[in-house]
């Protein structure tokens, strides 16, 4: 047993030495579908309950219309209470939930998210949405599907940088699976997520976005989301039409940011159940008036795109659905925003359909067309994810016509809101208002995608005290690189082999021989454990001033047993 156990733990620790290099890509692959298996699971259990608990109040999920207005008063308040009180009670590094979270861990913990922050989405969450608030469950499920597969990759000790891929095989799952989109899953993981596009990451992106699609139609079938008729633009002349929806789109997402972001901003400092019950009567107010804003609001789309609302109707929905989702989500309410963006969108786009069917009514497609129009438009420009609203509107409708005009209203509502209105993507304006920021530039994303294990170098001798002079001749012996200075009481350092050797030289009586106390050169070494990821080694070493890195394994606890060293040239060559 033993030996099968030894030999078990040498073939683990070799694929793990494969995947910190960034090789392995069966092997990485076939834990994407693991991945993908693992966040479709979390992400249908998470519609159950949502659905079942809904389902228990209402004739049919998201049916909130058809609630007494005392109750869509009362329920979103006493949610928003519910949930406020039981996030007060949380410590506040329990409290951060969603894509946000996503994307701080990935950026400033090495892809590494935490088992309790997931607990919390899931029940928070749950809560928001069974309880009719203005906010959408994607978000929340790419939180779910991303941990469920950074806790796996945690769980096998794998290297940083497969986490990190790992992470981003969860959240394209969580979006297949959510919306029945395999390829928007796996543009969005990529464009938004991890905010990179890798070679590397493909097949078990890919793979995971297929696992996690193909649970959602096990369970839900394969029809699209929304279901329209087949729409296309009639002529070149509508691209005027088309222009007028992409500048509306890109000052609605630019307002939307900045008051959702602003919100945030004021609010911060208030105890969070006063937050989220001041949200909760934000859209029992707005409820009260305009039903259709209760709830992530697709039944009140799919109305959209038929064309079912009279203007000033669906001017009053857009205006609420603006104020009930920014006000909630603002506020700290637990959910996603991708939802309520895609339904303001469609909104604006039948809005203006509206307008100019008044004024031209020989120049106006049908309304749905504009609406479907609005929803990439406006999901693009707010996530500042052209592709990822391309494709998720492609997939969501099943209807290629949309592509043409879509890329035409999607870039010109990306470039007002990013290059005129100077507007970022929403996620990375929440990070500013924490006072954080993405690490995006080249270097830093070659050195995340390559763990030490995969560039440390083995060839060294680890002394932790005195040592007899024949002793050392023996190790030298085996003509080791380096030599490895590392007692607990003491600090370390990494010495040549070569110093050593000629010291033993100029020396020939000394027979025994303190390493700390003699006159080597020596290499001040900080400590990297060997799932970190090059980063991990260059910011260790900048930040401590240390001229070398040990690696050090921890699988077994209480045990730091090293297992390479790196020298800073070590680290540039990942990037020169």
């Amino acid at each position: 047993m033993v030996h099968i156990r030894l030999a078990i733990h040498s073939l683990l620790e070799k694929q793990r030495r494969r995947l910190a290099r960034s090789e392995g890509l069966i092997l990485l692959s076939l834990l994407g579908v693991v991945c993908g298996l693992a966040a479709g699971g979390m992400i249908l259990a998470f519609r159950f309950v949502v659905e079942a608990v809904q389902l228990m109040m209402l004739s049919d999920p998201e049916d909130f219309e058809n609630l007494s207005t005392g109750m869509m008063l009362t329920l979103p308040v006493a949610g928003g209470l519910l949930v406020g009180v039981m996030m007060q009670i949380l410590p506040e590094t329990m409290r951060s939930v969603g894509i946000l979270h996503v994307i701080e861990r990935l950026t400033y913990h090495h892809a590494r998210l935490p088992v309790m922050n997931m607990m919390v989405q899931f029940i928070t969450a749950s809560m928001s949405l069974i309880c009719g608030h203005s906010v959408g469950r994607e978000g929340p499920s790419v939180h779910l599907g991303a941990a469920s597969a950074s806790l796996f990759g945690q769980s096998l000790r794998l290297p940083n940088n497969s986490i990190r891929i790992l992470v981003a095989c969860g959240s394209a799952a969580s979006i297949a699976a959510s919306f029945n989109t395999p390829l928007a899953g796996v543009v969005f993981a990529m464009e938004v997520v991890v905010m990179e596009y890798t070679i590397s990451g493909f097949a078990p992106i890919i793979l995971a976005a297929v696992v996690g699609a193909g649970l959602s139609r096990a369970v839900y079938g394969a029809a699209p989301a929304f279901l329209v008729p087949q729409m296309e633009m009639a002529s070149l002349w509508e691209l005027p039409v088309i222009l007028c929806i992409g500048l509306l789109a890109g000052f609605i997402s630019a307002a939307f940011n900045l008051s959702y972001t602003g919100i945030a901003r004021l609010s911060k400092n208030q105890p969070i159940w006063i937050r989220c019950t001041l949200a909760g009567i934000v859209v029992g107010v707005c409820a009260s008036y305009i039903p259709q804003v209760m709830g992530v609001g697709y039944d009140t789309v799919d109305g959209v795109l038929s064309g079912d609302f009279e203007l000033m109707l669906l001017l009053g929905i857009l205006l609420a659905k603006f104020i009930a989702t920014s006000a909630g989500l603002g506020m700290g309410l637990p959910g996603g925003l991708i939802g309520p963006t895609l339904f303001i969108g469609a909104c604006a786009g039948g809005v203006l359909s509206g307008v100019l069917d008044a004024i031209l009514p020989q120049w106006v497609s049908s309304p749905g067309f504009y609406a479907l129009l609005g929803m990439a438009a406006m999901m693009g420009a707010s996530l500042q994810a052209p592709l990822a609203a391309l494709t998720a509107m492609l997939e969501l409708t099943q209807n290629a016509g949309i592509i043409l005009p879509g890329m035409f209203a999607v870039i010109v509502a990306y470039l007002v809101h990013r290059e005129i209105l100077k507007q970022n993507s929403i996620y990375l304006a929440l990070l500013h208002t924490k006072g954080l920021s993405l690490r995006t530039d080249p270097v830093t994303l070659s050195l995340q995608r390559i763990g030490v294990a995969g560039r440390m170098n083995s060839d060294f001798v680890r002394l932790q005290g005195e040592i007899g002079r024949e002793a050392l001749q023996q190790k030298l012996k085996q003509v080791p690189a380096w030599f490895v200075l590392f007692d607990k009481d003491r600090e370390a350092f990494l010495v040549a082999g070569a110093e050593f050797a000629r010291y033993l030289l100029e020396n020939p009586d000394q027979q025994v021989i303190d390493p700390w106390n003699i006159a080597v050169q020596r290499l001040a070494l900080a400590f990297v454990t060997n799932q970190s990821s090059m980063l991990e080694a260059r910011d260790n070493v900048l930040t401590s001033g240390a001229q070398a890195i040990c690696v050090l394994n921890k699988n077994i606890p209480g045990v730091d047993r090293v297992v390479g060293v790196l020298l800073p040239q070590d680290i540039e060559k990942c990037y020169a």
